[in-house]
């Protein structure tokens, strides 16, 4: 075998081995987990501006879960009015006010602020 097909061989070996040891999960990461979220509109014919977004098994991390829940959010409100600034229905400032809970998962609307 050649120098230049032995170098052809070992990349493509290496690139396989990056391939299959690369993370499948794209999710974002907040306080050490990745939180599954979606946010969607709550009534089209209204307005596409007031959306609710959710997150997953907030038992995991709740600052996490509130973070993800921002980010949810932030996602919903850059991909339909091209700004992130949305005002939510409580202060995702303040740790102490609790997120809405609907099982294991945090619901929470917000409205796009263009």
């Amino acid at each position: 075998m050649s120098v230049d097909l032995k170098l052809l061989a070992v990349a493509v070996v290496s690139v396989g081995l990056v391939a299959g040891c690369s993370d499948k999960d794209s999710r974002p990461v907040f306080d050490g987990v990745a939180f599954r979220t979606k946010a969607s509109v709550v009534d089209k014919k209204v307005s596409r501006a007031l959306f609710e977004a959710e997150v997953y098994d907030v038992a995991a991390s709740p600052l996490g879960a509130r973070e993800a829940m921002r980010y949810a959010g932030t996602t919903y409100c850059i991909e339909n009015y091209g700004t992130s600034r949305i005002d939510w229905a409580i202060d995702l400032d303040n740790p102490e006010v609790p997120l809405p809970r609907d099982g294991d998962n945090a619901l929470l609307r917000g409205t796009c602020n263009p």
